[in-house]
């Protein structure tokens, strides 16, 4: 029997446009009613690069080519018995217009600038933002 408690993989995209980032609204747990980056996780046998892209275009209809890792991150939730490990990638260009594909997922979505992010945000999604706003990220003017 696989051990649930097992850590994940995810993945996520920073999509950036015009100094701002975009964040969508959740409506499923982990993290419901939370603000967070795009993204979801890794099949089997599927390359980050390649989940990424999926979830993306999955989510809202967008076409991303993941090049610039980001960062990496940990959400960790003991009392709920999950544990999850995604990388996130930073996304100047895209094709299409994002739209909420997966309402039952999704409830909103907005393009946010890193000092005026809305709230709660969720772990993975605080963690990017830090790497954001390094030197080497997005500057916060």
């Amino acid at each position: 029997m696989p051990n649930d408690n097992l850590p994940r993989v995810g993945c996520g995209a920073a999509i950036i446009q015009q100094g701002k980032v975009l964040l969508v609204r959740r409506r499923r747990a982990p993290e419901a009613g939370c603000w967070g980056l795009p993204g979801g996780k890794v099949d089997p046998f599927e390359t980050i690069k390649t989940a990424v892209a999926r979830e993306i275009r999955e989510e809202l209809g967008i076409t991303i080519r993941p090049e610039t890792l980001l960062c990496c991150v940990d959400q960790i939730d003991q009392a709920a018995g999950q544990h999850w490990v995604a990388l996130v990638y930073r996304v100047a260009q895209y094709d299409g217009t994002p739209t909420i594909m997966e309402p039952d997922a999704l409830s909103d979505m907005g393009w946010f600038a890193l000092d005026t992010l809305p709230t709660p945000l969720t772990q993975a999604t605080q963690q990017a933002v830090l790497a954001l706003a390094t030197p080497t990220g997005l500057s916060r003017s």
